[in-house]
């Protein structure tokens, strides 16, 4: 397994680079800004990028997937549901997408957005159980994602109690790598510490943690963060619907 973290300031967030390197197989998830970072990574590892995934269509910043897919040749990946003005490879909910030894499966866990999907990782040399899941903007470190794309807030957090309660039942050991971390709009009590695991995120993640969905939708739409700046331009910048801000 080849593992490797970006982490970004303007905007805040996290974006990956992982596979197989045995096989020379690789994807990135969330890309943000200039793409030469992921394309020196993968050369300097011997891997070749068959997959870039957003894990949803982002309001935050322009996504660089698509930029980052033609220049590597890879293949763009939303969720099959996505509404998207261009061409796309639509991943299924329950879809495995092979990087040689490491697999990904699709889960899709909308409420942030209605195409939200995480990515469940397992690297067979070492297990046949899933070692981490990119968990985008669903969960994060110390909070989770919020919910005012949806058709309404209540909504949204109602969706998102379904999403939640589906990750719950990863195993505990399960290291979360989520799409960002203290300082992004995106949440509300994130954690400087960009990585954290299932089981303690039960513990002491207080949205994640609420078990009764009518408590969990009160408190999702209570005090809802401000939408970043240009969010709906970005959003449908990202989905190929409108040019991206200047």
């Amino acid at each position: 397994m080849i593992l490797r973290q970006f982490l970004h300031s303007d905007p805040v967030a996290a974006s990956y680079l992982f596979g197989c390197g045995g096989k020379s197989a690789a994807a990135v998830v969330d890309p943000v800004g200039d793409i030469a970072p992921y394309l020196r990574v993968a050369e300097a590892t011997g891997m070749r990028i068959l997959y870039v995934v957003d894990t949803h269509i982002h309001a935050d910043h322009i996504s660089a997937g698509r930029s980052l897919a033609a220049a590597s040749g890879a293949q763009y990946v939303l969720f099959d549901g996505a509404q998207a003005g261009f061409p796309f490879r639509g991943a299924k909910d329950g879809e495995v997408l092979e990087l040689g030894n490491v697999t990904m499966t699709v889960m899709h866990t909308p409420g942030h957005t209605p195409e939200h999907v995480s990515l469940l990782v397992t690297d067979r040399t070492r297990a046949a159980e899933p070692w981490f899941v990119l968990t985008g903007h669903t969960l994060m470190v110390g909070d989770l994602g919020r919910t005012e794309l949806a058709t309404s807030a209540e909504a949204g957090a109602r969706t998102l109690f379904s999403s939640v309660r589906r990750l719950k039942q990863l195993p505990d050991h399960v290291e979360v790598l989520p799409g960002a971390y203290s300082g992004s709009v995106c949440g509300r009590s994130l954690s400087g510490k960009p990585t954290s695991t299932i089981g303690f995120e039960k513990r002491f993640n207080k949205a994640f943690r609420i078990e009764d969905e009518d408590a969990f939708v009160a408190t999702m739409i209570a005090d809802i963060p401000p939408p970043p700046p240009d969010a709906a331009r970005n959003r449908a910048a990202n989905a190929g619907l409108a040019a991206a801000a200047a």
